[in-house]
């Protein structure tokens, strides 16, 4: 298994009317909550702003970080944020939200978000009151600020946008962000952290995780480090447990390896902290009070080079079997899956982000060199994608060496 550095190039050059390589029939329903952009459906964007209008809207609209295309069972997802905030002395009603390229030099929208769907969105921030949907639009306070969270799946047939720009619709008012281009850098390729029959990705890449919607101010920064993160959980026969739901023994994930993804070395390691007792209906408490440094309890962090890291959460105590500043290859034993730290049960939580910090990173995509897909009775086998929420697996291990 190759490391990063010398990723396998699955994505082709993203210029607008150059299409993606193709893959097979889409695989089940688009992630919860992601808008479907199939080809032929571009409408007209928002109207243009009247450029000659002062002060303009005083509206800051920012993309913290670029979208990549991510492969995955006949779809290519673009996950990312917009960040607003209202920079007047009174509150605006945001009514519309276009995600906007061109074509043939005029402005298309790809996706358009009004109503509900633009407050399904929305997380605000700066008053308790602001968020509400109505027929004035989506309140947002003055001074006061929102993350829209945008979820585009682009169906196998449909070109994909080099660049993007979005347009606020407001009563009387347009606001224009500024073009992001859609990264063109391939995906990295790694092995599975896990192996085997039955896997769930729980949390995974989607519009409605709690992964995906839990920013975290760390150091005055706010970031979204599980932005792309998996907890990988096992079902067998539709149940995750047999037996005791407060026994971790009985979670069919408890105690499986975890697995060196890539060639890398290890950064830090932490174990002896207890397995929690699973959340049940009489409720869930952590075994020792949760910090900053415990929240990933029992952990493994692998540096891949490149400026990308691999982080293991929740481990089993007693199991981590390397130490920071070992070398390890794909399909190595790093420990095995427990419920330490701030897990309600048994499995394993997995990100790849830009830092060795479990919160203060931005989290990044990433492939699978191969996996199969379970759908009903059928499976389908896939190479170089990304599985999302919610889709069950069988993952096959690297060789190891």
């Amino acid at each position: 298994m190759p490391a990063p550095r010398r990723r396998h190039a699955i994505l082709a050059a993203l210029l607008l009317g150059a299409s993606m390589p193709a893959l097979a029939d889409v695989i089940g329903e688009p992630a919860e909550g992601c808008r479907v952009v199939a080809a032929g459906d571009k409408a007209t964007a928002a109207p243009e702003r009247d450029a000659s209008a002062f002060p303009p809207p005083q509206l800051q609209v920012r993309t913290p970080l670029a979208p990549s295309a991510i492969p995955s069972a006949g779809r290519h997802y673009l996950i990312y944020e917009l960040h607003l905030q209202n920079f007047s002395d009174a509150p605006m009603a945001l009514q519309r939200l276009d995600a906007v390229t061109e074509d043939a030099g005029a402005p298309v929208s790809l996706a358009s978000f009004q109503g509900d769907g633009l407050a399904s969105l929305l997380s605000v921030y700066g008053d308790h009151a602001a968020g509400s949907s109505d027929d004035a639009g989506v309140r947002l306070p003055a001074g006061g600020s929102a993350i829209a969270f945008l979820c585009l799946a682009f169906e196998d047939t449909t070109r994909l946008p080099a660049r993007l720009s979005h347009r606020i619709g407001m009563p009387g008012s347009v606001a224009h962000g500024p073009t992001v281009d859609v990264s063109h850098a391939p995906l990295p390729v790694l092995a599975p952290p896990v192996a085997g029959a039955d896997w769930t990705v729980a949390g995974g890449p989607s519009n409605t995780s709690h992964h995906r919607r839990g920013p975290i101010v760390v150091d005055g920064v706010s970031r979204i480090s599980r932005r792309f993160a998996i907890d990988w959980k096992r079902q067998v026969d539709g149940a995750p447990f047999e037996g005791d739901a407060r026994d971790v023994r009985a979670y069919h994930a408890y105690g499986h390896e975890v697995l060196a993804v890539a060639d890398a070395r290890v950064v830090s390691v932490m174990d002896g902290l207890p397995d929690n007792v699973p959340r049940t209906a009489d409720g869930f408490s952590p075994a020792v009070p949760l910090t900053m440094d415990n929240i990933a309890g029992n952990h493994v962090i692998l540096d891949l080079g490149d400026g990308l890291f691999a982080y293991y959460a929740h481990l089993q105590p007693g199991s981590v079997a390397v130490k920071a500043g070992d070398r390890v290859g794909p399909g190595q034993v790093l420990g095995r899956i427990g419920n330490s730290g701030d897990a309600r049960e048994p499995h394993l939580h997995f990100q790849l982000t830009d830092a060795p910090d479990i919160l203060s990173a931005e989290g990044l995509p990433h492939a699978i060199d191969r996996y199969r897909i379970r759908s009903g009775s059928a499976t389908y086998e896939r190479a170089n994608e990304l599985p999302v929420r919610g889709m069950r697996v069988d993952l096959e291990p690297a060789i190891r060496r």
